[in-house]
């Protein structure tokens, strides 16, 4: 699998037809050859898309899940929903299903943030709200989920 990490955060226009154009930037970042992406409802409401060859890696983890618990089930429901393989026209533009842009509260202005392995797909005004409102927070976020790999600095 080619390696994705993803850098960007970028403004975007989603024209009435649903397609965005992916920005040169990010089309320098994708692995040669790579064409097909997979676009699907986020955790939060934007839209998650991921190179085909990273979500085949995340997929195969996530249909290992035991189907016999009733969270397992409803937690692949969610997060398969609305889940679509597409390739950006001769335009470099992404086309996104009128249900995903209603789910993420997109209209027009957006915004395409990378996420390393993957981009998302926000409404230019919830993802500025999403920033402002969990800003202060950002140093004990960082405490409380980044502490266990220490210094990421050493070595370096």
């Amino acid at each position: 699998m080619s390696v994705v990490n993803f850098l960007v955060e970028t403004e975007v226009t989603v024209d009435a037809k649903g397609r965005f154009l992916l920005p040169a930037s990010v089309r320098k970042q994708l692995p040669e050859g790579v064409k097909e992406l997979v676009v699907k409802k986020g955790m939060e409401p934007c839209v998650t898309i991921y190179t085909k060859n990273v979500w085949d890696v995340l997929y195969d983890k996530v249909s290992k899940l035991n189907d016999f618990k009733e969270e397992v089930r409803r937690f692949k429901r969610m997060f398969l929903s609305g889940a679509n393989v597409v390739e950006p026209d001769t335009a470099d533009r992404v086309l996104i299903t009128k249900a995903l842009l209603e789910y993420a509260g997109i209209t027009k202005d957006a915004v395409l943030t990378g996420q390393g392995n993957k981009l998302e797909l926000w409404d230019k005004d919830k993802y500025y709200k999403y920033q402002e409102q969990h800003a202060g927070g950002y140093s004990d976020l960082a405490d409380s989920v980044a502490a266990d790999i220490g210094n990421p600095f050493d070595g370096i």
